[in-house]
């Protein structure tokens, strides 16, 4: 049997299994996908998987303040 079989021609995920949503944004911190297309992801063609994965690059600059975290705790 050929690995062939195997091989398809499609965009892999971005998904690095860090699942957090950003409230501003809708953004998944991890991967920067927003939450519908990460909904989307296995219903989506190759074609739309890489659109999404040639805009992720531009998004991460949206994502630029957090919530506060453990330093804004302290500062209550």
């Amino acid at each position: 049997m050929s690995d062939d079989v195997w091989k398809r021609d499609e965009a892999d995920s971005p998904c690095i299994k860090i699942c957090v949503v950003h409230a501003q944004t809708r953004l998944c911190t991890g991967c920067l996908r927003s939450i519908d297309e990460i909904a989307a992801w296995s219903a989506m063609s190759p074609q739309a998987r890489r659109e999404v994965m040639d805009a992720l690059p531009d998004r991460a600059n949206l994502i630029t303040t957090r919530r506060g975290g453990r330093a804004a705790r302290l500062k209550r």
